[in-house]
């Protein structure tokens, strides 16, 4: 009986929920044998969750009794979502109270119980079961008491604190970083319970954060003894009747170019002309595979791994040293064995010919891509002197590198240009410089190299029909599309396709050049990132949308990937001979389960070295408090501005501090606007900012504004007209825009808008809390205090009162304004752009004129006006 079976059994029109007794009976189950492994597969995968039996002990999938399996996400403030497996599945919001003892992560059974929106986008459920808990240890600060203690997780999503007995306290002092484990998980009457199995030190200590890091994330620091064991078991010298099997490549001229402190070198190239005028690229990776082989000790300790994780003062690899540093490394004058693609390329970067085969190389060079960069752009006379040898192909590489770009970005590949933040520390691990890494021609050949290689492999065997694993980029989600859109269109740019069935990437492609150079060009590049999906590993070729490709995979990285690594394996054993009908039934089982947890691990990797990099930024600038800095507006939000410094360190302005005004965020302009004044901060927006605070325990950033840079008005309207720039009016217009703005954030201003709307006080009264920050009825300032939680935004209590998670697109759906619909039913065709003077006297019109005495009797801002 296979799992499969029953799961398509069940997933019939025919079926209704039947007992154990009935389901054999279906399936011809007579013999006790059989009868104890079927219920046997019943209990896994009721287990598991695929399945749920009912009270009268009869068997159907979850979504036949309304219930949905997905990964519980929480957030600080207690409450979370769920997230279907079935990425059709819209999320599913669960309050604090119908967690039932589910934890975050946790692989959980949902049942929806409300569904709200038009389109029935958002729904509200509880939690029925939990089937499989994602957390064993939690890594908290402890607090002694007479008999116990309690540990306070440092992940905020954890909500609960651990209750831990006395005699399970195991040393720690108070207030020290401890890892706890979990004997007792949560239940609707009581809390979590555990105990201390590992101290880590005072939060102070210098290496505490970023183990405590390592250990909220599970990041296997040591490797098995088992494991150390076998690596040293291998030879370090090559068999010759190995290197005799191969084809040789020794007298070629190969060199690996990588950063100045990489150790894995696992990629060597080269580059000639051939007689024909075409270039010969030979792309070479360590064969890991040759010695890493399938089920060893140090494979499946290399699979659980997954992919190795790069912190700011350690690496934690995914193969011990002696094979990633050592073995493995195509260090320079060594013979070492590898997996070769080499490709002859036309002077379009047409692929004509190519060949994949294990092969025998000895690299002439250990380059670096800042002496490569000082070669080609700089021309470093010295550096060109001491590798003048090389030079000319270095030269041939670049003239390659451009080709091959140049057709990549033909086809309509989306090149994001970002740079990367490098965290220099010390060797206490004490932060002493954050600088962008700007890509120079060194990493942009390599890159382009490498991706040629991946897709000419993954072509390769995916016409073979031989079971693989491939790297794949879907096609954004269409509402998103929809959304990025209409953002564009408030600065009069147009993406192509987007109100069709799908987008091609050229389209988003044309759009990024149509940008570059202008103000808008980082925050449309930030925005449509965003709103692509996360590229993942799966056993099918589905293409890769963001290069464009039809075919891709990762074949350049098996020393760190484990992707790689298992396509090296199949690869090597493919050109050998081929698979036989079971060998590729295994195979075809064994990349969807390597798939499935290389995406995991890579996810889980990511989130850790984001954290440890925030984590030293805010250390970084808890030196620099009261200091001034410049930086763009990276997102706007109810609750305030977040903030990217020009050294890529990212803080929040809080909305508390915006105090000349009250202000609403305008999802469509992507802005908050003030309800009086207009004023406008959008993404994208130059500002300069003071730190205020900065707090390692939170992973927060507090900025105080000190100026606005690009100042601009709403004047009401939509797309690029809604917004007026004071640097785009002349120099009278922009006096009297100031003016405006200036005139409405006076104190007789507050007070009209506080009684015109009733009051700031009146609404945190209705709301039944105390929002700290602006003025007060009588003009005094509130204790200007943000908010501990990013997630916890000051709402107005004439928001709160609609559905908080309601996109505003279907609010205004829902319960559409009447003055809008009036203004909509008597424009037809095609809208005039106005002058900036027309804009303001329209604006003047509305809210009742310049001098600010009648706007408080109008409704401004929130989701019915905008």
């Amino acid at each position: 009986m296979q799992r499969e079976q029953l799961l398509d059994y069940m997933a019939s029109d025919i079926y209704s929920p039947l007992t154990a007794q009935e389901l054999c009976e279906v399936f011809d189950v007579e013999r006790a044998s059989e009868f104890r492994d079927f219920l046997k597969l019943l209990n896994e995968m009721e287990d598991n969750g695929d399945i749920m039996r009912t009270k009268n002990n009869r068997y159907a999938l979850p979504e036949q009794m309304n219930l949905i399996v997905g990964r519980l996400q929480m957030k600080a403030r207690g409450f979370g979502f769920v997230i279907p497996e079935q990425e059709s599945e819209t999320d599913i919001y669960i309050p604090a109270t119908e967690l039932n003892g589910a934890m975050s992560g946790d692989k959980v059974l949902a049942r929806v119980r409300d569904t709200r929106g038009k389109t029935g986008a958002h729904r509200e459920g509880v939690i029925v079961k939990v089937v499989d808990r994602a957390h064993e240890r939690i890594v908290g600060k402890i607090a002694l008491y007479a008999s116990h203690a309690f540990v306070t997780p440092l992940d905020k999503r954890f909500a609960d604190d651990i209750f831990v007995p006395k005699e399970d306290v195991h040393g720690a002092h108070d207030g020290y970083v401890v890892v706890v484990e979990l004997t007792s998980y949560p239940s609707a009457t009581h809390g979590p319970v555990g105990r201390v199995v590992e101290v880590l030190g005072h939060p102070d200590e210098p290496g505490v954060d970023i183990l405590s890091v390592i250990r909220k994330y599970g990041l296997p620091e040591q490797f098995p003894e088992q494991v150390l064991r076998a690596a040293e078991e291998i030879p370090i010298e090559i068999d010759p009747a190995e290197i005799a099997k191969r084809r040789d490549l020794r007298d070629e001229v190969i060199v690996t170019i990588d950063g100045d402190d990489a150790k894995d070198l696992d990629d060597a190239v080269h580059v000639k002309v051939l007689a024909n005028g075409h270039y010969e690229l030979g792309v070479h990776i360590a064969d890991v595979g040759y010695y890493v082989k399938e089920g060893s000790a140090i494979d499946k300790e290399a699979f659980r791994r997954g992919t190795s994780v790069y912190l700011v003062d350690r690496v934690i690899p995914m193969l011990p040293q002696r094979l990633s540093n050592n073995i493995c490394s195509l260090n320079p004058q060594v013979d070492r064995l590898t997996m070769s693609c080499v490709m002859e390329i036309d002077g379009q970067g047409r692929i004509v010919h190519h060949d994949i085969f294990p092969s025998v190389i000895r690299t002439a060079a250990r380059m670096t891509y800042n002496n490569v960069r000082r070669i080609l752009v700089e021309r470093d006379p010295e550096l060109r002197r001491k590798y003048e040898a090389l030079v000319p192909m270095f030269e041939l590489m670049e003239q390659l590198a451009l080709i091959l770009r140049e057709k990549r970005m033909r086809r309509g590949a989306v090149d994001f240009d970002f740079d990367e933040i490098y965290v220099k520390v010390n060797d206490l691990g004490e932060p002493v410089d954050i600088v962008p890494r700007q890509r120079s021609i060194a990493e942009r050949l390599i890159e382009e190299f490498m991706l040629a290689a991946n897709e000419t492999v993954a072509e390769h065997f995916h016409w073979m029909g031989v079971p693989f694993v491939y790297r794949i980029h879907e096609e954004p989600d269409a509402a998103k599309m929809l959304d990025l859109n209409a953002f564009l269109h408030n600065f009069g740019y147009h993406l192509k396709g987007a109100g069709g069935s799908k987008v091609h990437p050229r389209a988003l492609q044309e759009v990024l050049s149509e940008v570059e150079g202008t103000r808008e060009a980082r925050m449309i590049s930030t925005v449509m990132l965003r709103s692509m999906q996360q590229a993942k590993y799966l056993p099918e070729c589905t293409g890769h949308f963001g290069l464009a490709a039809e075919y891709y995979t990762h074949f350049t990285s098996p020393i760190r990937r484990y992707p790689d690594l298992t396509i090296h394996r199949i690869m090597r054993e493919v050109l050998s001979g081929g698979l036989s009908p079971e060998r590729e039934e295994t195979l075809r089982e064994f990349v969807a389960e390597a798939s499935r947890q290389s995406s995991e691990r890579e996810r889980i990797a990511q989130d850790a070295e984001r954290e440890v990099d925030q984590l030293k930024m805010v250390e970084y600038m808890q030196a620099h408090i009261d200091e001034e800095f410049d930086g763009i507006i990276t997102s706007a939000t109810q609750f305030g501005l977040f903030v990217q410094l020009d050294n890529g360190v990212e803080g929040l302005i809080h909305i508390s501090a915006l105090d000349d005004d009250y202000y609403v965020l305008n999802e469509r302009q992507m802005a908050l606007i003030g309800e009086r004044t207009r004023r406008v901060f959008r993404i994208g927006d130059p500002v300069r900012v003071v730190v205020a605070r900065a707090s390692k325990e939170e992973l927060r950033i507090d900025f105080g504004l000190v100026a606005h840079l690009r100042e601009a008005t709403f004047v009401g309207g939509e797309g690029g007209d809604a917004i007026i720039y004071d640097e785009d009016l002349s120099p009278k217009e922009r006096r009297e825009s100031i003016r405006r703005r200036e005139s409405m954030s006076g104190e007789k201003g507050r007070g009209q808008r506080d009684r015109g709307m009733g009051g700031r006080n009146r609404r945190d009264k209705l709301s039944g809390r105390t929002v700290r920050g602006g003025t007060d009825r009588a003009g005094r300032r509130r204790d200007a205090v943000p908010s501990a939680d990013h997630e916890d935004p000051i709402i107005d209590v004439r928001h709160a009162a609609s559905p908080p998670d309601m996109p505003y697109d279907e609010w205004d759906a829902e319960f559409p304004d009447a003055r809008a619909l009036r203004e909509a039913e008597g424009s037809r065709g095609k809208r005039q752009r106005q002058s900036a003077a027309d804009r303001f006297a329209k604006w003047d019109r509305e809210t009742g004129g310049g001098d600010g005495h009648r706007r408080g009797e109008r409704r401004t801002g929130g989701y019915r006006t905008w």
